[in-house]
């Protein structure tokens, strides 16, 4: 490593790529410090998109991971050793996620693990790591099923009970009554669906198609003319990485981006759209910068000398920070110890992303939303 907080990339076993940033020394004697991890470190694990369709929401969910490893070594390090977080690639795949989670808990013995981003990934992830005995902190996913793992799952992170009630009601502030949705068939777009519709009827509101689509088509003409031919007055829709590509260049072609679009975490929809097919885009996204999250802000824009590539990295950020805090509290890189000195940090903690208050099946209990436009290139927030 060229510095004690570089970064580098080798292959795994699972064929993809880790992530190691930390010390090193001699090794610790419980999990947190064995296998290929640095030795004399305390050790915890990730496992993200880092290569697929989502790697661009990945990358920078990483880039939160290493600055608040930058920040904890900074200041000490975590039971005096330095902080060391090996992150897997998932490709977006769930079995590759859970083949790099074996990895992390049988060859690094991590007591710890953070992920993913996508919910179909971050779903078999938890429950691998539950069955495991490991902690799982979900930094990125927000299907209703993620509160149902077990009790060493917890979300910094709201999930889409509280997204789907914010849309429907930003949608009929806007006057959108008949609306027209689509979102992808898999855990996050299911969670998505029914919360969302049951919210829009409580305020009057009509769905006019529901398209669950299958990820990874190479063409989504067939729904958007479905679409098209129900006349909404908008269009809700969600999609990862390149999916919201091919999805915006279409509906851009066929003349139905002239219908307002809004976007389930507006970030995520255009990140990888090419920008003519998504300007004036409005939608909504998890809020990444809390009361407290300026100094979080200015360390990212720092070191990567650019503002945040997207509304997620303040997640990871805020997870790592908070297993750390949880290991110190414990004394401890035990799971049982750790998950129950999270269950005391996680009540008003304040972080980057703002206050995260545990609920009774360790779920982020409020999640703050921004209102957002995309335009002129960039996604800029609304009122």
């Amino acid at each position: 490593m060229t510095a004690a907080l570089g970064l580098t990339f080798v292959l795994t076993a699972c064929g993809g790529t880790s992530a190691t940033t930390g010390g090193g020394g001699a090794p610790d004697a419980e999990r947190g410090g064995g296998g290929s991890a640095m030795k004399g470190a305390v050790n915890l694990g990730a496992v993200l998109p880092l290569t697929g369709s989502s790697a661009s929401i990945g990358e920078d969910q990483r880039r939160g991971i290493e600055l608040a490893v930058d920040k904890i070594n900074s200041e000490g390090g975590v039971l005096g050793k330095k902080l060391n977080v090996i992150v897997e690639d998932s490709a977006g795949s769930a079995n590759a996620a859970i083949g790099a989670a074996k990895k992390l808990t049988t060859v690094d013995k991590v007591p710890a693990v953070i992920g993913e981003y996508s919910s179909g990934v971050t779903v078999p992830l938890g429950q691998y790591l539950q069955q495991a005995g490991v902690i799982h902190v979900n930094v990125g996913s927000s299907s209703p099923e993620i509160a149902n793992i077990g009790d060493k799952s917890f979300s910094v992170i709201g999930l889409d009970t509280i997204a789907s009630k914010f849309a429907a009601e930003q949608l009929i502030t806007r006057g959108y009554k008949n609306v027209a949705v689509m979102v992808p068939n898999n855990s996050y777009g299911q969670g998505v669906l029914k919360p969302f519709a049951d919210a829009f009827k409580a305020v009057e509101g009509s769905i006019t198609q529901t398209i669950l689509y299958s990820e990874g088509q190479t063409s989504y003409r067939a729904e958007l003319d479905r679409i098209a031919k129900s006349s909404p007055d908008a269009v809700l829709y969600s999609a990862y990485g390149q999916d919201s590509s091919v999805i915006n260049q279409e509906a851009y072609e066929s003349g139905l981006q002239k219908t307002p679009w809004f976007g389930i975490y507006l970030t995520m929809c255009t990140t990888d759209s090419p920008p003519q097919t998504v300007e004036n885009q409005i939608g909504m996204d998890v809020n990444y910068v809390g009361p407290d999250g300026a100094a979080y802000q200015a360390a990212y824009k720092k070191k990567y000398g650019e503002d945040f590539a997207s509304t997620f990295s303040g997640y990871t950020y805020d997870g790592t920070m908070m297993l750390a805090k949880a290991i110190e509290k414990a004394n401890s890189s035990s799971p049982d110890a750790i998950a129950a000195a999270l269950k005391q940090i996680g009540q008003r903690y304040n972080g980057a992303t703002g206050d995260i208050t545990l609920d009774a099946k360790n779920q982020r209990s409020a999640q703050p939303y921004l209102v957002l436009k995309y335009t002129k290139g960039k996604v800029v927030q609304l009122g």
